[in-house]
């Protein structure tokens, strides 16, 4: 059994005002960096081969990573129709449940997000609008696990969010479009769909090629790549937000087992070769229990090879005395799943700020909310959560505000406070637009260069 390495808090979150210990760790933060370090040189050699060379480029590295290199990476109304025969009549009514559920929450969000427009004083209107993005881009992973629910998650809620030109791109599967997502992402909304995964595929669709007009903003979940590359395209386009390898966090007291402790964490841990899982509970013996749990799972999982090399290099067991300790370690780590299962559920979400998304309680899991319960699974990864949440509707929509000022009165009022404000930052010029409205609409003779009266 693996013994307990007392540690100081301040070496999991930067603090020492309390002692923890530590079960099991992850690798180091160096580590990690140095992991990072090399991705980032060769995401930013692929997009710039991408930008120099375009189709030539994006159909170069398909045949490198993915054995794929067709005439032209759009699929035709025909090769939409014929994936889509290719997928069960049961699977068909799952994706049209799971994307009922999801347009139900992202139409509600979207009711909540209202234009306003308010008389702030007589002849002073000022109001916001929230306008669609006009062209996206969404991502849909494919690789060892072909991500139908990524369809929904991007492609619907950017419909729903009324966004004019969506266009959505994957992987293909075994040297094909793979039929399931080529529906969701059809059903969902998408006006061109594309069979091209990782660097090429988001780089294609925000640089732009010969045959793909570039988007305004790119959104979906990938593997480390993928997010690099949004990253270094930030700014070029926008995004939804940095979602890297999937974070799964289970924060747990006596109230429950083992079993199901261990189940959540390598539910997650086997998305891929490096993604982060932690515990964090109050309970050594259930802390201790998991860890033996979590063996004997491993041992007959069939996709175990990526759950323990994520459990191995990425996996923390994390021992704290009270619950308030257990609050303040999960704020600070700020993981995107965090399943709380203990005797006082609603006092986290109450108290929790820093995290993508919260499940509330034993019958719930993260499983639910990446495929089917109505809420977005593209959420914030690397403590992204401390100043963003999750993919939404919202993040599709742009508010944007305006001003009117419709009576004389108003445009000399502002007008005179406006201009002294400005002459007091030492704007002149700006001054002036305040003073010439100030001379026109109130009558007042204002030398040019002065603050009005």
């Amino acid at each position: 059994m693996i013994g307990v390495k007392k540690m100081h808090l301040g070496q999991v979150r930067g603090v020492v005002d309390m002692a923890i210990n530590v079960l099991k760790k992850s690798k180091t933060e160096i580590e990690k960096a140095a992991e990072d370090a090399k991705v980032r040189e060769v995401v930013e050699a692929t997009l710039f081969e991408i930008e120099k060379n375009g189709d030539a480029a994006v159909r170069q590295l398909s045949k490198k990573f993915d054995n794929y290199a067709p005439i032209k990476f759009k699929l035709t109304k025909s090769e939409i129709d014929a994936a889509m025969q290719k997928v069960s009549a049961r699977d068909m009514d799952d994706i049209k449940f799971a994307q009922l559920q999801i347009k139900n929450f992202a139409k509600a969000q979207r009711a909540s997000m209202t234009d306003i427009e308010i008389e702030t004083m007589p002849g002073v209107i000022l109001g916001h609008r929230n306008i669609p993005v006009q062209s996206v881009g969404c991502y849909v992973p494919g690789g060892k696990f072909p991500m139908v629910a990524s369809a929904h998650m991007s492609v619907l809620t950017a419909s729903v969010a009324g966004v004019p030109r969506i266009i959505a791109s994957a992987p293909p599967v075994n040297g094909e479009p793979h039929p399931a997502i080529v529906a969701a992402m059809h059903m969902g909304g998408a006006h061109e769909i594309y069979v091209m995964g990782g660097i090429q595929a988001v780089g294609a669709m925000a640089i732009g090629t010969e045959t793909i007009e570039p988007v305004h903003m790119l959104v979906g979940p990938g593997n480390a790549f993928v997010a690099e590359a949004k990253r270094q395209l930030y700014g070029r386009v926008g995004i939804d937000l940095f979602a890297g390898p999937t974070e799964t966090m289970v924060i747990a007291d006596e109230t429950v087992d083992a079993e199901i402790c261990a189940t959540d964490l390598l539910g997650q841990a086997e998305h891929g070769y490096n993604s982060p899982a932690a515990m964090i509970t109050c309970s050594e013996k259930l802390a201790r229990e998991t860890l033996v749990e979590i063996e004997r799972i491993l041992e007959i999982l069939p996709t175990s090879e990526t759950a323990s090399a994520s459990w191995e290099n990425y996996g923390d067991m994390i021992l704290c005395d009270t619950h308030e300790e257990m609050l303040s370690v999960a704020n600070d780590m700020a993981y995107e799943h965090v399943q709380i299962m203990t005797d006082r559920d609603d006092w986290y979400l109450e108290n929790m700020h820093s995290y993508g998304a919260l499940f509330l309680g034993p019958r719930t899991n993260v499983a639910n909310g990446d495929k089917v319960i109505g809420t977005n699974h593209t959420l914030p990864t690397k403590k992204a959560g401390r100043y963003t949440g999750g993919l939404w509707v919202g993040k599709f929509l742009k508010t944007h505000s305006y001003q009117k000022i419709e009576t004389d009165e108003a445009a000399k009022l502002v007008g005179e406070y406006g201009s002294r404000l400005c002459m007091l930052e030492g704007f002149v010029g700006h001054a002036e637009q305040c003073n010439i409205r100030v001379r026109r609409y109130g009558g007042k003779n204002i030398p040019y260069g002065t603050a009005a009266e």
